[in-house]
C-alpha cells in the first residue's frame, strides 16, 4: 500500500486496474471516481518528458556553441542560446545578444534586460518560469543590427527550440525578430498588439525592450499587448504594488 502523494506511475497503475476489473465485469460504459479524476487532473508533467526537454535543450546548445556557419563565431566571446523554462507558457524572442549577453552566455541581462524582467514579473510571471533568446545566437560586432544571411543561418537553431519548448506563445521583441521569424517587411509599428502564427504558434508582436528605454512613452502600447498575450493564456495581470515611503 502506497502512502503519501501520489505519483504519476501509481495512479495509472490504479486507474489501469481498475478500468480492467470493470471489463472483467462486462461494464462498457463507466462512472469515473471523482476522486482519481481531481488527482489525475494536476498530475506534474512527467520526470520522463522534462528529463528528455531538458537533454534536447542541452544537445541544441551544445550544437550552437560549436557551430561556425557564419563569421559571427570569430568575433563572439560566448554564445548566447537563450535560457528558461523547459515547457514554458511563453517564449520571449528578441535580436540578437549585445555586450553583456555576449560575456555572460545569457540572453538579456544588459539594461534592455532588465527592463525585460519587469515586463514578465509585472505579467506575474519570473525569468524562469519563461524562455528568453534571440534570432542571432552570437553578437554582430558593434552591435549592428543582423544580416540577412545571418539570421538564415541562425533560424534553424531557434526553430529547433520552439519545436522542442512548444510555448504556447511566442513574443517577438521589435522589428528584427518580426522580420525573422515572420518574413515580413512591415514596420513594428504596425504590426504590434496584432496576432500572427509561428508555424501553429502563436505569436505577439510588440516593441524591443531597448526601443523603451529611448521611447518611455511606447511602454503603455507594449503592457497593453502583454495582457493580450495573458488574456490568451487565461491569466490577469497580478495587482501592482504601492511604494511606500
Amino acid at each position: 500500500m502506497t502512502t503519501g502523494k501520489p505519483t504519476f506511475s501509481s495512479l495509472l497503475d490504479d486507474l489501469k486496474a481498475w478500468l480492467e476489473y470493470q471489463l472483467e465485469e462486462g461494464n462498457r460504459t463507466v462512472e469515473m471516481d471523482p476522486e482519481l479524476l481531481k488527482n489525475l487532473a494536476h498530475i506534474p508533467r512527467r520526470k520522463a518528458d522534462q528529463a528528455a526537454a531538458d537533454a534536447g535543450l542541452k544537445s541544441i546548445t551544445e550544437t550552437i556553441k560549436a557551430c561556425t556557419n557564419c563569421a559571427l563565431n570569430k568575433t563572439r566571446t560566448n554564445t548566447v542560446p537563450g535560457q528558461g523554462a523547459a515547457h514554458p507558457d511563453i517564449m520571449f524572442i528578441g535580436e540578437a545578444p549585445g555586450a553583456d549577453e555576449d560575456q555572460q552566455g545569457l540572453a538579456f541581462v544588459g539594461r534592455a534586460g532588465k527592463l525585460l524582467t519587469k515586463m514578465i514579473e509585472a505579467m506575474g510571471y519570473t525569468r524562469d518560469e519563461v524562455f528568453i533568446g534571440n534570432i542571432l545566437k552570437c553578437r554582430p560586432p558593434n552591435n549592428r543590427a543582423p544580416m540577412p544571411e545571418e539570421m538564415e543561418t541562425c533560424t534553424p537553431y531557434l526553430k529547433a527550440q520552439i519545436a522542442l519548448l512548444k510555448p504556447k506563445v511566442i513574443v517577438a521583441l521589435g522589428a528584427t525578430s518580426v522580420k525573422g521569424l515572420l518574413n515580413i517587411k512591415t514596420g513594428i509599428s504596425k504590426l504590434r498588439g496584432q496576432w500572427h502564427t509561428f508555424e501553429g504558434t502563436n505569436l505577439m508582436p510588440t516593441y524591443h525592450p531597448a526601443y523603451l528605454l529611448r521611447n518611455p512613452s511606447a511602454k503603455k502600447d507594449v503592457w497593453d499587448d502583454l495582457k493580450d498575450v495573458l488574456k490568451h493564456l487565461g491569466r490577469k495581470a497580478p495587482p501592482v504594488r504601492k511604494r511606500t515611503g
